[in-house]
């Protein structure tokens, strides 16, 4: 007889395939059932504010986790603030007391950095501290927000969790953390039991970019007419709260140790481009460049970034990205997960109107 989430499952007389179809959907239904402490890390950027509201909606108990430097704007009062660090175990050990469920969605989302060690450190080091953490607090399950950015890239198809990246594979320190993060993460699963489900977002966009992301960016340079010229590359844009209902039907129907991509449509970067100026009423470029050219500028602005601290809107690891078409196939969180997005003009609108509500558009 085998217990899950505090109901038996009578395993006599079943072969380990109806077992296994029986725990699991066992644990669905105690999943579901309400409401629950659930701890989100990030709650005060993109996407875990995203993930926070979808989790009131469905009536959980919500506890965030944020820096004493984070900005507030996205938190819900209603929520329950702990305030503190991934680097702290002690602040961790405090936040996790009596929670049932976590969603880990906290990343340090830069493609440059002064100290490109420091990406690393958060990104991994942050990671691994509050998954031993969960487990000594006993937490039932974890959903870890990982990246497409793990997966190898597919020329002339999209890419599938199928073929997951080596870290000496990876481009740049951010892509390169967040491989090491994924695979710390398996292998606590595989050694540890560690009950997380790994999902994958693509590329979110939407309202709540605070920061906002690199890909938030360049819809507010290309929304304000600071985009005449593009290069040839693609994204995978889905809007930020189908991303965030995904992460709550991984809690529910996905299983410990698998990855799901979470992601949307499959977009040119000069469609992405000309539909936002659609949505502007400007003209939308038409100069693509070749990437050869813009290497020197990457140059230039990494080096004054080094002076200036502020992070660089073109970077080299950006180029070496957008040699290939970022396109990936989300069909298995559609299948298992019953993951389901809109078309990613909405999340465009949405992401344009926000920004311009808070004065960022010129």
């Amino acid at each position: 007889m085998d217990h899950v989430g505090g109901q038996s499952v009578v395993a006599a007389d079943l072969g380990s395939a109806d077992v296994a179809n029986v725990v699991a959907a066992q644990t669905r239904h105690a999943l579901k059932s309400p409401p629950s402490t659930v701890l989100v890390t990030g709650a005060s950027g993109f996407l875990g504010s995203a993930i926070a509201a979808a989790l009131r909606a469905r009536g959980d108990g919500v506890r965030v986790l944020v820096r004493p430097s984070s900005a507030r704007a996205n938190l819900d009062p209603a929520d329950a603030l702990c305030v503190g660090d991934l680097r702290d175990r002690a602040s961790l050990k405090a936040a996790l007391k009596g929670v049932r469920f976590l969603f880990h969605a906290a990343a340090d989302y830069r493609l440059w950095a002064k100290d490109p060690d420091e990406i690393a450190r958060n990104n991994v080091e942050g990671t691994r501290l509050i998954m031993e953490e969960a487990l000594k607090a006993g937490v039932e399950r974890i959903v870890y927000t990982s990246s497409v950015a793990t997966l190898k890239l597919a020329d002339g198809a999209a890419a599938t969790e199928d073929n997951p990246l080596a870290e000496g594979e990876a481009i740049g320190a951010y892509k390169q953390s967040k491989v090491a993060a994924e695979r710390l993460v398996e292998a606590m699963v595989r050694r540890d039991r560690l009950p997380a489900v790994i999902v994958n977002p693509s590329t979110p966009i939407g309202p709540r970019d605070v920061k906002p992301t690199p890909t938030g960016r360049i819809i507010v340079e290309a929304a304000s007419g600071r985009m005449p010229a593009f290069v040839d590359t693609g994204l995978n844009l889905a809007h930020v709260d189908d991303v965030a209902a995904g992460h709550l039907a991984a809690l529910e129907r996905g299983q410990v140790g698998e990855r799901y991509i979470l992601g949307g449509d499959n977009v040119l970067l000069a469609d992405m481009l000309a539909d936002i100026a659609r949505l502007v009423g400007r003209r939308p470029p038409t100069l693509k460049l070749p990437r050869t050219m813009l290497y020197p500028l990457a140059c230039a602005a990494e080096l004054m970034a080094s002076v200036r601290g502020v992070e660089p809107f073109i970077t080299i690891d950006g180029l070496r990205m957008a040699r290939h078409h970022m396109f990936f196939d989300d069909a298995k969180a559609r299948r298992e997960l019953g993951y389901v997005s809109r078309p990613y003009r909405e999340g465009l609108s949405d992401a344009i109107a926000w920004f311009r509500a808070r004065g960022l558009l010129k």
